[in-house]
């Protein structure tokens, strides 16, 4: 029932449109008719008047019994314009409700219309596959983040350990390399914790030289 009720809206807007238009030319009318009214009562005073100063008494009586009629006319026609005036205020009111509910009616289309467009299963999933998304940008972002050839995590100690043993070795083949020049009188410093230098018999010779050259 309220379904057809509203497909009959656009007509009875019309319709109503129509008559508040033939209530405002009722009302103009009134109101001209009035105003007539109006301008013959006060004549018919101004005659009064002037029979009252011609002592014509009958005749100022006359008058103002028409002045009478007209202003019961006056008052007939001031109740009509109230009439009009209430009704058109309730076609007003109807009009602004017929339009309040047709403006909700075509709310809950468009409300309907995007509920059935918008799945909760579908939302479900696109959230998913957004999130999923999102996880697989961060993880590209990350390795495009990595230096390339980075080291993986070793042992510090083992790599201590491993750069003595060749500074050792470094030590060791220079030490076994023939002099090539006088070596100074001041005794070599063995740095702690290294291989001490093994002498050979030319240095030992010639350290006894020196010691005889000495005395």
């Amino acid at each position: 029932m309220f379904s057809r009720i509203l497909r009959k809206q656009p007509k009875q807007e019309t319709s109503t449109l129509t008559s508040l238009d033939k209530l405002n030319e009722t009302l103009e009318m009134l109101e001209k008719k009035e105003n007539v009214l109006q301008k013959k009562a006060y004549a018919e005073v101004e005659k009064a008047k002037a029979y009252t100063k011609s002592k014509n008494k009958k005749a100022a009586i006359q008058c103002l019994k028409k002045k009478k009629l007209y202003e019961e006319q006056i008052a007939q026609l001031g109740n009509f314009q109230l009439r009009i005036h209430d009704q058109m205020i309730m076609l007003e009111g109807a009009k602004a409700t017929t339009e309040t509910v047709d403006a909700l009616r075509s709310g809950a289309s468009a409300m309907k219309a995007m509920n059935k467009s918008t799945n909760i299963d579908d939302l479900d999933k696109t959230m998913d596959e957004i999130n999923e998304q999102t996880e697989n940008m961060k993880q590209i972002q990350e390795a495009l983040a990595t230096p390339i050839g980075a080291a993986a995590d070793f042992d510090e100690d083992e790599l201590e350990a491993e750069l003595e043993e060749l500074e050792e070795a470094e030590l060791e083949e220079q030490l076994l390399q023939p002099a090539t020049t006088a070596p100074s009188a001041g005794p070599v410093k063995v740095p702690a914790g290294r291989v001490p230098r093994i002498r050979t018999e030319e240095e030992d010779e010639l350290a006894a030289l020196q010691a005889e050259m000495a005395l």
